[in-house]
């Protein structure tokens, strides 16, 4: 880490929440950041003070009036300086590694992207360096790298488990961390998405939020009180053994009429080619979905009702204020979007309020992101325990 970044290092509890609540919610003035926090008007100038003599906090105009207009003890609203550091976030999948390049406050500056040949673990540290030292030749100012990974990650370290990259136990922090001379923190990709849009996208502000992934598989994560809810088994598939359809189609992974089966990206190509044996890509289907071919408007009208149910489950048990639906397969709501939607209306009780389902329209960069906001949280502000 930088000299630079490592005069933020270490943050008292209390700077840590005023240095969090500003980020998260700034510019905030003195008075509503005391609010907030339930704090005094000493003890904020006093948590306060090393923050911005540091740099990470800065003193702006209130909207609408000129700075020399203040008179007196300084009343101007504080926010973070976002420039002042940038984070690498890098998304790992079966065949690229995508990466960005973000301010402070989770902004893409920046994204490159390299394919990825091999699996070996020592060469995908090889090429994660690599990618490193290019973009930090033209972002020096580089705090510290986040990696996501679909699969199960330990100590925000250690990748326990990765089907698609088909790792066990590899220390990919470690392996990096060498390499770049950077910290790096590792976690799952979902969960690192979740805790980007819960702290800086659709989720902010929020004390019960979802998110819902579609794409090469499943993914779910609860936020409640503003705080992601972990849970053993997120790691590890889920969807497989959530079944939406008990009389669905039976496909090579995920139980019959499982969330999985139903609504991948992999097992929509199957259904298709096991009915027609012609192999088409997700695009190709939807859009053949769309012209009313028979068997592939039947496999996507059955994921859109699978989508449907899902997510009226969700609201029924979860109660969310809002539920966020991303990932490469949102590409069903387009064709499909009304059936999604009579779905939820007919298996949600009639007063029930109606479900707040946010769609975003991703790429893999907003899963890189997401680990650039896991490397801000973990690595300056220490505000998720590892």
């Amino acid at each position: 880490m930088t000299a630079g970044a490592a005069s933020w290092l270490p943050l008292s509890p209390g700077e840590r929440s005023v240095a969090i609540e500003v980020l998260v919610h700034g510019p905030l003035s003195r008075s509503e950041l005391a609010r907030r926090l339930d704090l005094s008007a000493g003890s904020l100038t006093r948590l306060t003070k090393p923050l911005i003599e540091s740099g990470l906090l800065i003193e702006v105009p209130e909207a609408g009036s000129p700075a020399e207009a203040r008179q007196g003890r300084p009343s101007q609203p504080l926010d973070v300086v976002a420039e002042s550091r940038s984070f690498l976030g890098f998304k790992i999948t079966e065949d690229m590694v995508y990466g960005v390049v973000t301010t402070l406050r989770s902004d893409i500056v920046a994204r490159y992207d390299r394919p990825l040949t091999t699996h070996a673990p020592a060469e995908v540290a090889d090429l994660v360096a690599e990618m490193t030292e290019e973009l930090t030749r033209a972002h020096p100012r580089i705090a510290g790298v986040g990696i996501g990974v679909g699969g199960l990650v330990q100590d925000r370290s250690v990748v326990g488990e990765s089907p698609f990259l088909r790792w066990r136990d590899v220390p990919l922090a470690a392996l990096v961390e060498e390499r770049t001379g950077l910290p790096v923190v590792v976690e799952n990709d979902v969960a690192a998405l979740i805790e980007a849009e819960s702290w800086f996208g659709a989720g902010r502000g929020l004390d019960r939020f979802v998110v819902l992934t579609i794409g090469a598989g499943i993914g779910y994560g609860l936020v409640l009180g503003g705080k992601r809810v972990p849970y053993a088994e997120e790691d590890r598939g889920f969807g497989r053994h959530w079944i939406v359809a008990p009389n669905g189609p039976l496909t090579p992974e995920g139980e019959r009429g499982s969330a999985v089966s139903l609504l991948t990206i992999p097992n929509i190509r199957y259904q298709v080619h096991a009915a027609t044996g012609r192999d088409h890509t997700y695009e190709e289907i939807l859009a053949l979905a769309t012209a009313a071919e028979p068997m592939p408007a039947r496999v996507i009208d059955e994921a859109a009702r699978a989508l449907g149910t899902l997510v009226a489950q969700i609201a029924n048990f979860a109660m969310p204020q809002k539920i966020l639906l991303a990932g490469e397969g949102v590409g069903l709501m387009d064709v499909a979007g009304k059936v999604v939607e009579d779905t939820i209306r007919v298996q949600r009780h009639p007063l029930a309020s109606p479900v707040d389902l946010e769609t975003k329209v991703s790429d893999f960069h907003d899963w890189a992101r997401g680990a650039a906001v896991l490397a801000i949280q973990v690595l300056v502000l220490g505000a998720v325990e590892a």
